[in-house]
């Protein structure tokens, strides 16, 4: 899949996309893509949120603390 993308640059990332090209002696695009990849593989994958030992206590229930119907008549 190839993809167009274009982007507007403030004069100093300007200016180093321009010393990556000289220094690395790839193209702008080439510099863009690896840039991306790297700022991609920084980023760790969000999973689902949990919350820190919910479902592991000695009852094995894991909504014990969040579901209504197990909190019934309980603080009242």
């Amino acid at each position: 899949m190839k993809d167009t993308v274009q982007a507007r640059l403030d004069p100093e990332t300007s200016a180093a996309l321009a010393k990556l090209v000289t220094r690395l002696g790839w193209s702008p695009s080439h510099v863009v893509r690896e840039g991306l990849r790297l700022l991609a593989a920084s980023q760790p994958e969000r999973g689902q949120r949990r919350i820190t030992g919910m479902g592991r206590f000695a009852s094995r229930v894991r909504d014990l603390g969040s579901n209504k119907k197990h909190l019934a008549g309980f603080g009242s």
